[in-house]
């Protein structure tokens, strides 16, 4: 089973589980906002996912650009950013899809064909 966290406001997110629901891939939905990620679970999704921390944080968003974050992460350690992306499920990029195999970050349509062929 694969979990999908999202936030129901995104319209990328939207997307992405319209098309999990198309592709029909069952999958638990987790609220990015009500269920914030945790530092051990971020922790091993970033080494999981082979992903930069970078492509973690939700660098569109107004939290990131309220606090500044294009600047301070440069001057941060790996903890203190998984420490900071674990206070605030807005901080996050999403969608995310947590599969046994992989772990996705963002919606990208051509990785989660990939994702589909090894379901």
């Amino acid at each position: 089973m694969k979990i999908f966290i999202y936030y129901p406001k995104c319209a990328t997110c939207q997307k992405a589980k319209k098309w999990l629901d198309e592709n029909n891939i069952k999958y638990e939905e987790r609220n990015i906002v009500e269920e914030n990620p945790k530092e051990e679970e971020l922790k091993k999704w970033i080494k999981e996912s082979n992903y930069e921390i970078k492509r973690f944080f939700n660098t569109s968003g107004l939290k990131y650009k309220e606090l500044n974050l294009k600047e301070k992460l440069l001057k941060m350690t790996e903890e203190e950013k998984i420490k900071l992306l674990s206070t605030d499920g807005m901080l996050v990029k999403r969608p995310i899809v947590i599969s046994e195999q992989n772990v996705f970050v963002g919606f990208k349509e051509k990785e989660w064909k990939e994702m589909l062929e090894r379901k």
